[in-house]
């Protein structure tokens, strides 16, 4: 069975996404604090999954130092600070909105449905809870976005061209979204 190292960054959210992992039953997990994680952690998982957390990544010097370290070993999937982090390691930059959204329902377009979003029909339900965003204008070229918000355009899912890595900033393990246990399904069955 594969193995899944999740990447703790003080978030409570992780433990959703823990549950819905759980449900699915499609891996072994293990969790532990991005500061905490070691290379012996790394050697023995098939996947990362980068939680969602506080603040922007550059202040998460141990989230950034982990994407650096592994971003060629292993598939990633970031999540909301995840996400952010992995878009802002890959040169691209992030943006404030003028007003947080925590709770806000949205619907997903899918603008191509790569391996993340296989079998998610476009105009699903998906729950928001940030205050920043990866800003769409000067995307690097390594990036694709997948998907975006409805009600704004915001870059709701991207993945990288040539790496295993994607990034989603809804939360798929919210009650407001639809097909949670999907989006994990399908990068479990990337590793």
């Amino acid at each position: 069975m594969k193995h899944l190292l999740i990447a703790d960054n003080h978030d409570s959210f992780v433990y959703n996404l823990v549950e819905l992992l759980r449900q699915l039953d499609e891996c072994t997990l293990e969790i532990h604090y991005t500061e905490q994680i070691t290379p012996a952690m790394v050697a023995r998982s098939h996947g990362l999954l980068l939680s969602p957390g506080p603040g922007i990544p550059t202040e998460q010097s141990h989230l950034m130092e982990l994407i650096d370290s592994y971003h060629t070993e292993l598939p990633m999937l970031g999540v909301c600070l995840g996400h952010q982090a992995l878009a802002a390691y890959c040169g691209a930059e992030l943006m404030q909105l003028r007003t947080p959204l925590h709770g806000h329902t949205d619907q997903l377009i899918i603008e191509h449905h790569d391996e993340l979003l296989r079998d998610i029909p476009t105009g699903s339900h998906i729950g928001r809870y940030h205050s920043w965003v990866v800003q769409p204008d000067n995307l690097p070229d390594t990036l694709q976005v997948t998907a975006h918000a409805q009600s704004d355009g915001t870059i709701m899912a991207l993945r990288h061209r040539a790496l295993p890595l994607w990034g989603v900033q809804f939360h798929p393990e919210s009650y407001i979204s639809d097909h949670g246990r999907r989006y994990l399904h399908n990068f479990i069955a990337q590793l």
